[in-house]
């Protein structure tokens, strides 16, 4: 089926004769696409951006277009296929139960651990953070920084085969450093979260 997806994204790119940002006509439909369906990993269109448009901008624009994608899967999830999607949802409650826990429990960063790391693909995040109390804006911060944290991993790990010339020493020292300091907040939150729950539990 990739191989397929492939074949069928090339003809589409030979027949269009896009380039540059032009580029993006094309991309942004598929991302979505890609969100609602899963036919194709969402590093096919990183790869293209980046063959296409260089890597710092390819980066950019792949994190632009899977932020793009994510909202209108999640909003279209939300509030025109509620019903369906609960219904699908609860016919494989047991397979999602403990990432459904998670998202109670650790809300955006959550999102942002599985949008760095493909343990999950794109569009189920979006769908089951459609059903959860995940509020629309929370959704939308931690969209934005786990589609950033993943681009930019996977833009350090993809370079190295599209770009072997490339220094990379900048890219993967501000990655550590921005790692880093998103393990700061998440540690500050749950330990004010526990004072928190500390303190109501004393009155």
């Amino acid at each position: 089926m990739g191989d397929i997806i492939n074949h069928a994204i090339d003809w589409l790119l030979e027949t269009t004769q896009l380039e540059g940002f032009y580029l993006l006509l094309l991309t942004i439909p598929l991302a979505i696409v890609q969100g609602f369906f899963g036919f194709f990993p969402f590093s096919t269109l990183i790869f293209l951006q980046i063959s296409a448009l260089g890597l710092v901008n390819g980066l950019i624009t792949s994190w632009l277009i899977g932020i793009i994608a994510s909202i209108v899967v999640y909003y279209c999830c939300k509030f025109l296929f509620a019903d369906w999607f609960n219904r699908k949802m609860s016919r494989n409650v047991g397979r999602y139960e403990k990432w459904q826990k998670y998202f109670q429990n650790y809300g955006v960063w959550s999102i942002i651990f599985l949008r760095t790391l493909p343990i999950m693909p794109n569009n189920v995040i979006s769908f089951m953070a459609s059903i959860s109390s995940i509020k629309s804006s929370a959704y939308f911060v931690s969209t934005l920084v786990g589609n950033l944290s993943h681009i930019w991993l996977f833009g350090i790990i993809s370079s190295s085969i599209l770009l072997p010339d490339t220094d990379l020493r900048t890219l993967t020292v501000s990655y550590i450093a921005f790692c880093s300091a998103m393990v700061v907040l998440f540690a500050i939150e749950q330990w004010r979260r526990r004072q928190a729950r500390q303190s109501g539990r004393s009155l």
